[in-house]
């Protein structure tokens, strides 16, 4: 098979999974938004996606982002490039002319970072260590509702929600209850922040739990090997 087949054939089963999981969740599938992972394949994979009608494309590393926008941004402007993976703060000016939103901001002082260096608003989530893995990164949950304040004080952090990654398992009920605690969290914070926060979304699911995810909020799946089975990868 061709590879703009198999991306096709890939794409649709990923559309029917979201589309059976919103259904079961009484949610409307065109309010979640699908952004490929396109760390393992090159800029004429994401170029042949693209043309299928995927409008958001997530990296987890900057460089591999940067040799990719630099070759599709001109073609595509619309297109939305998303910041996924850990941010190291000496790659923040880099990150700041290629991604439209971050959503691992997992320190206020990657977050004073982004400030110093942005001169508009910058959409970003919070990562949250749901599964609690000390090899992760991100806020513990326990205790953002206090980290957050120094937070909401920090100019052009436009700050939309939460993102946070389940623990790698067959038990797909682990992975609920981490997403679960991840939209209760989300809830509590918009709560005790009313007027001042508005977190309205949820990144959380990758190929291996996105219907899950999407039965417990999920605004924004983050899918990669799903979207690319049969792909060779150009690492």
């Amino acid at each position: 098979m061709e590879i703009q087949q198999q991306l096709q054939v890939n794409l649709q089963r990923v559309n029917e999974k979201i589309a059976q999981a919103a259904a079961k969740a009484g949610k409307n599938p065109q309010e979640i938004t699908l952004v490929a992972v396109t760390k393992t394949v090159s800029a004429e994979i994401v170029q042949a996606l693209i043309s299928l009608g995927v409008q958001n494309i997530g990296e987890n590393r900057v460089q591999d982002a940067q040799e990719k926008w630099e070759i599709l941004h001109t073609a595509y402007p619309t297109i939305r490039w998303h910041m996924i993976g850990h941010l190291q703060r000496n790659k923040v000016k880099t990150a700041l002319k290629i991604f439209d939103i971050i959503h691992s901001i997992d320190s206020l002082d990657l977050g004073d970072e982004i400030a110093e260096r942005a001169s508009v608003d910058i959409p970003i989530l919070l990562e949250v260590n749901i599964s609690r893995e000390p090899n992760k990164h991100g806020f513990d949950p326990t205790h953002l509702q206090d980290e957050i304040e120094p937070m909401l004080r920090v100019p052009h952090l436009k700050i939309q929600g939460l993102m946070g990654m389940a623990p790698l398992t067959s038990d797909l009920e682990v992975c609920r209850q981490c997403f679960i605690e991840l939209r209760q969290l989300k809830d509590q914070l918009n709560h005790a922040y009313q007027g001042r926060l508005d977190l309205h979304h949820l990144s959380m699911g990758m190929s291996q739990d996105y219907e899950i995810a999407i039965e417990e909020g999920a605004t924004i799946i983050r899918v990669g090997s799903a979207l690319f089975d049969g792909i060779p990868s150009s690492k």
